[in-house]
């Protein structure tokens, strides 16, 4: 069998950040694992808003949680009510999980949403919009064609995939099945490939959707000298 790894993961440090952004000498192992509490909650909470990514930055004391959504309305709420119910929650596991652990230190916690205005072009947000699909009983194979062909439309994409796993159209037998169309250099360290998962939970099992995008090489930085992202 082949050894295969994420795009992002293989590209991180090269021509993709790192989604967490903070450095600390001591209890490193914790601090991941409250990042990964803070990225399953809001997803768990918010996933119909259409995650395209969640970056989270730590300065001292400070926790700022950077989310990019294709409909940031369904996050904010009306009046801000939403949000501000997500940031309680937040805090409340936060401080659970730090009392778990014997550091009860005192933070502060920012959220900030921002829109993504093409939602065709961010594969996590993709994969995400399939599952629903799926989820509605809707044939898999025309669910297929009409988000590939929806990817293709956009100018900066040169190539897209999708990829189903499960017991697709509730057969008694799992399989796999995919489709392609354009490049999709996956070994190219310069290309610019945005991948994304979801899955579909149905009555009769689940069924795993991964996309991936690519939208060209990267040659060059901006002027900011940082690299161009694909998922935030």
């Amino acid at each position: 069998m082949a050894q295969k790894i994420k795009p992002t993961t293989l590209r991180l440090g090269i021509t993709l950040p790192w989604q967490s952004r903070w450095f600390f000498k001591r209890s490193i192992g914790f601090f991941l694992e409250e990042d990964y509490l803070i990225r399953e909650l809001i997803r768990e909470k918010i996933l119909e808003a259409g995650i395209a990514g969640i970056v989270v930055e730590r300065t001292a004391d400070a926790i700022r949680v950077n989310i990019r959504a294709s409909r940031p309305g369904l996050i904010i709420g009306r009046g801000g009510k939403g949000i501000d119910e997500i940031r309680k929650l937040l805090e409340k596991e936060i401080r659970a999980l730090r009392q778990k652990n014997h550091m009860a230190r005192p933070f502060t916690l920012h959220l900030n949403v921002e829109e993504l205005k093409r939602t065709e072009v961010s594969a996590p947000v993709v994969a995400q919009q399939i599952a629903f699909d799926i989820e509605k009983r809707l044939p898999y194979r025309r669910v297929m064609k009409r988000h590939l062909e929806l990817m293709m439309q956009n100018r900066d994409v040169k190539g897209a995939k999708i990829k189903l796993s499960g017991r697709l159209n509730g057969a008694e037998i799992s399989r796999t099945d995919w489709l392609a169309k354009g490049k999709m250099p996956l070994q190219t360290l310069r290309a610019n490939v945005d991948y994304g998962e979801a899955t579909a939970f149905n009555s009769y099992g689940t069924v795993g959707v991964k996309t991936w995008i690519y939208k060209g090489d990267i040659f060059e930085k901006d002027k900011n000298n940082k690299w161009p992202t694909s998922n935030f």
